[in-house]
């Protein structure tokens, strides 16, 4: 995948992923998280988060899929907010879009996932984690 050809946000698509105990990869879905012409296009690369079996046991925030087909995945998934940025060279393929319903739900998840503190609260935790203002 060139970076004329920049993925766009909401993509699921096919990715490598290494295994962490032992040394091998296998292609996993993903889903593409940053803009296209903001960021893809410029550098080359997409951010994306882990697209899982449902199966899976439970992580923060993870966002079930309910439109399978418009997403291309055969199984009941859910997205899992294990962020990552890859060279868009590396994708092995595009597999589909999320529905409408389920990018409203992944974008209420990144929300929350990124959510700044408020000062005021940033002061509160000071003064709870330190004992003094």
């Amino acid at each position: 995948m060139h970076s004329e050809q920049a993925l766009a946000a909401w993509q699921v698509v096919r990715v490598p992923f290494p295994f962490t105990d032992r040394m091998a990869v296998k292609n996993r879905p993903a889903l593409v998280l940053s803009n296209a012409a903001m960021f893809n296009a410029p550098s080359g690369h997409a951010v994306m988060a882990m697209i899982t079996s449902e199966a899976n046991a439970p992580w923060p925030l993870d966002c079930p899929l309910l439109d399978l087909a418009m997403a291309g995945l055969p199984a009941p998934s859910k997205v899992r907010f294990k962020l990552f940025t890859l060279d868009q060279r590396l994708v092995r393929g595009v597999l589909g879009r999320l529905a409408a319903e389920d990018e409203a739900r992944v974008r209420i998840g990144l929300e929350h996932l990124l959510a700044a503190e408020s000062p005021r609260s940033m002061q509160q935790t000071r003064t709870d984690y330190t004992g003094r203002k």
